[in-house]
């Protein structure tokens, strides 16, 4: 069961996407703020992280910052509310850009295509070659 870390200091969307997010078979962790988020990374390795920008304490770039330097292999996907952080080149480094949306029809299909694409690739069976 692959593992979501939600970062968002909003508390009812934090409920929202674990809800969602469990019922579509994701295990969820959350944090509140980037801070908090780096701090659960020291011992915990989700699958994807979910993170907002405007958050207090650390932001969302500060911490996409912290996350890639540190675990370059989980995936992130900013999720939200301002379109405008697309265009800011920090951004850049996640893998998913998601607007905030009541429907997370979309949010949940960027899960999905960064945990396809960091999954490793099967190897060919060298011996079911020499048949």
């Amino acid at each position: 069961m692959p593992t979501v870390l939600i970062v968002d200091d909003d508390r009812g969307l934090r409920e929202l996407y674990k809800s969602e997010l469990s019922l579509e078979g994701y295990e969820v962790m959350a944090a509140a703020t980037g801070k908090e988020a780096v701090e659960i990374l020291k011992d915990s390795r989700p699958d994807v992280i979910v993170m907002d920008i405007r958050m207090p304490e650390m932001d969302g770039i500060e911490a996409l910052g912290k996350v890639v330097a540190r675990h370059k292999n989980i995936p992130v996907i900013i999720n939200t509310a301002y379109p405008s952080y697309q265009e800011d080149f920090r951004a850049w480094a996640a893998d998913e850009y998601v607007v905030k949306s009541s429907d997370l029809t979309e949010l949940k299909a960027a899960i999905k295509r960064v945990l396809e694409r960091s999954r490793p690739k099967a190897q060919p069976d060298p011996k079911a070659q020499e048949s």
